[in-house]
């Protein structure tokens, strides 16, 4: 534990340091020339420092469904997943967009990264505000940008699936996006819900066929829901759903 922790210690400081040191500078030539191509780099390089020196590997697979223009829609039980995705997703970057929860907001320099690079903010309690950014995501979807989702909306204690939200599934099917199930092992031990530890872990992503949207509409969005969920349960090392 004692190892556990100092780890955690020195990625989370090193990245603290290295967004205050590089973050502004950063942001400041994104903003004078209008492109967030610097900001992915720089997420990269802080994204990798943090994995690295929390002695997190990561292994993928199924890299060829890695295409533009879709929704990587993952299972989510741990903190990690999110950099996690966004370094696996790097071939797609600057064309990467997240939804994500609107209380981060408050975090300061991210915040202002996040709407350079066109991520779209959701509060999931607040129809008024959630319904037109999820309309909002499906027009930098049909422009040929990818986002990825955790469609559970909160991390799993269990690593069983948790219920499915639609927001996001109402977005690909707006835009008559691919969704590509993505299936991540490995990140519950490196770091559980509730603990503040990161443990030295093997981290497995497994991107599975993408799922169609083509032809479908809002209507049909439970059909497209319980289709990438099959799909989830069937690659699941414990092929369970966690559903009663």
């Amino acid at each position: 534990m004692i190892l556990a922790a100092l780890r955690t210690a020195a990625a989370c400081t090193s990245v603290a340091l290295y967004v205050l040191l590089i973050g502004p500078p950063a942001l400041l030539w994104a903003l004078l020339t209008r492109r967030p191509n610097i900001l992915y780099t720089v997420g990269t390089g802080g994204v990798r420092m943090g994995l690295t020196l929390a002695g997190l590997t990561v292994e993928v697979a199924g890299a060829e469904h890695l295409q533009p223009g879709a929704v990587f829609a993952c299972t989510h039980s741990s903190n990690v997943e999110a950099p996690i995705m966004f370094s696996v997703l790097r071939p797609l970057h600057p064309a990467l967009r997240v939804l994500y929860k609107a209380e981060l907001r408050k975090l300061p320099i991210l915040v202002w990264a996040f709407d350079l690079a066109g991520f779209v903010p959701l509060e999931r309690a607040n129809p008024d505000q959630s319904w037109p950014a999820v309309d909002r995501a499906a027009a930098a979807l049909r422009a040929g940008n990818a986002f990825f989702i955790f469609p559970e909306g909160t991390r799993s204690r269990t690593g069983e699936l948790l219920p499915f939200k639609k927001g996001g599934f109402v977005m690909a099917i707006k835009a008559q996006a691919r969704i590509v199930p993505v299936v991540i092992t490995g990140s519950r031990a490196a770091m559980r819900k509730g603990s503040p530890l990161i443990w030295p872990a093997t981290v497995r992503v497994r991107m599975l066929p993408p799922v169609p949207t083509t032809g479908r509409t809002v209507d049909d969005r439970d059909a497209v829901i319980a289709d990438v969920r099959a799909a989830i349960v069937t690659a699941m090392p414990s092929g369970r759903d966690g559903q009663a």
